[in-house]
């Protein structure tokens, strides 16, 4: 019977110790900052946005705000056991950096105790896309 306890003991440990990863989707624009973490396979483990935390329009997309989204966001992962996550950043397409909040919610869930495997930006570039607005010879001012 000690033993058994003592095994079992010892088999939570390990299952504690032992690194459970998820992935971290953060759409930081202009207006606003949306943090999404999954588990490996794709399902939702917690969604949370600017507008989630502040009420005032001007202030989703502040760093300080991405801190509060990343924190609530940070909680829902733990108490599914993730400790470990893979960022993917992404910004606005066509927008050649992310938005303020980017930088503040990576760092605020490093500070919440997770070990940050990877980190990759993953804005979408257009190719081509449709004809510039103006015809032929373009706008004529």
């Amino acid at each position: 019977m000690l033993q058994n306890k003592e095994e079992a003991e010892e088999k939570s440990r390990k299952e504690s110790k032992r690194e459970r990863a998820g992935i971290a989707y953060i759409y930081t624009s202009f207006n606003n900052t949306i943090l999404h973490i999954t588990d490996l396979a794709g399902s939702t483990i917690a969604r949370v946005s600017g507008g989630m935390v502040t009420k005032h329009d001007r202030l989703k997309a502040n760093p300080t705000i991405a801190m509060f989204v990343a924190k609530q966001a940070a909680e829902k992962a733990k108490e599914h056991g993730i400790n470990a996550l893979y960022v993917r950043v992404r910004a606005k397409t066509k927008n050649p950096a992310p938005g303020p909040g980017a930088h503040a919610a990576v760092k605020s869930l490093s500070r919440e105790g997770f070990k940050i495997i990877s980190i990759a930006d993953t804005t979408k570039a257009p190719r081509g896309g449709p004809k510039n607005k103006g015809g032929r010879r373009g706008r004529r001012v």
